[in-house]
């Protein structure tokens, strides 16, 4: 281990601790830290500096695991490995970013547990290339004002699995509380489902401004349940949802609502393709708007396509 920060003295008892192997890395004063066991990482969650990297080896690395350090915008921190390195949570959060802001989780699988990866006041969290399944609730939760957080390139499926009819691929914000104000979320080129218990996304009231593109959904796994009848639900503000594939639902492809007096409003549909074959509802529509009026608009485009169902909107329709 060479010398750098004050930190040096927590790592070199994290090394004797732990068995943690650390190698130089990027810019100065930054650590690249290899673990290979659920005790390493979690040694390692709590001495890792902004610019440094968490490498994981292949493996299961069973537990719950939580951040609390937080990068900078300028150092942000890593922890990454392949999709044989898998995080398996018995209960509770595979990953609980608390605070943690400014990190980067690529590549690994995350499964099992209550929750996949939730961000709580953690500002600037992009999440690339992971694989998170087989959970009792949602997969991924910006929450309690975690703001530009970003989900790309990344699988989830098979969500809500404890039979409560909830399960959201994606979660942004929280239900009825307009103080969480996870705000400019991207959500961009995930597959979401199949045996997603709930929507791919919600987009909840109080939260402003998300990015859902380019993302592929499968609504195999939509009971009906608290609601739960399309592939995305917008319920926050000046929402885009553009690009995106969607197929089997029971219902709707993509909705908006407004469960707050100001919110579900300002959202933009584009350039999004719908296959409705199969679905059962009493709507079928692409796009379901429940709230569009003078004070709440939502445009629909022309460049939205739909297959089966009974239409594509119930509203006006934009060039």
């Amino acid at each position: 281990m060479r010398t750098r920060s004050p930190l040096t003295a927590l790592l070199a008892a994290a090394l004797a601790a732990g068995g943690l192997t650390v190698v130089s890395a990027g810019p100065a004063n930054a650590a690249v830290i290899d673990v290979s066991t659920a005790a390493q990482l979690k040694s390692a969650l709590t001495t890792v500096s902004p610019g440094d990297t968490i490498r994981l080896a292949d493996g299961t690395y069973t537990g719950n695991f939580k951040a609390t350090r937080p990068g900078t915008s300028g150092a942000r921190i890593t922890l990454t490995g392949s999709a044989g390195a898998v995080l398996a949570a018995g209960g509770g959060y595979g990953l609980h970013l608390n605070g943690a802001s400014y990190w980067t989780v690529h590549g690994v699988t995350v499964r099992g547990g209550q929750k996949g990866i939730v961000t709580d006041a953690a500002n600037g969290v992009v999440i690339d290339s992971v694989t998170v399944h087989d959970l009792d609730m949602e997969g991924v939760h910006f929450r309690d004002s975690s703001r530009d957080g970003v989900l790309k390139n990344s699988r989830i499926h098979d969500t809500g699995q404890n039979g409560r009819g909830m399960g959201e691929g994606v979660y942004v914000g929280s239900a009825g509380d307009l103080s969480d104000r996870s705000d400019n979320a991207r959500i961009l080129n995930n597959t979401i489902g199949p045996g997603v218990g709930g929507e791919s996304v919600d987009i909840k009231e109080g939260t402003t401004g998300a990015r859902i593109i380019g993302n592929t959904f499968d609504g195999d796994g939509l009971t009906g349940a608290n609601y739960d009848d399309s592939w995305v639900d917008v319920k926050g503000n000046d929402v885009l949802v553009e690009g995106n594939k969607g197929s089997r639902t029971t219902n709707n492809g993509y909705e908006t609502h407004t469960q707050r007096s100001g919110w579900g409003c300002g959202a933009v549909f584009r350039n999004n393709s719908s296959n409705l074959t199969g679905a059962t509802g009493d709507k079928q529509l692409a796009v379901n708007v429940t709230n569009s009026g003078p004070d709440c608009r939502t445009t629909v485009y022309a460049s939205n396509t739909v297959t089966g169902g009974k239409g594509l909107t119930n509203i006006a329709v934009t060039p």
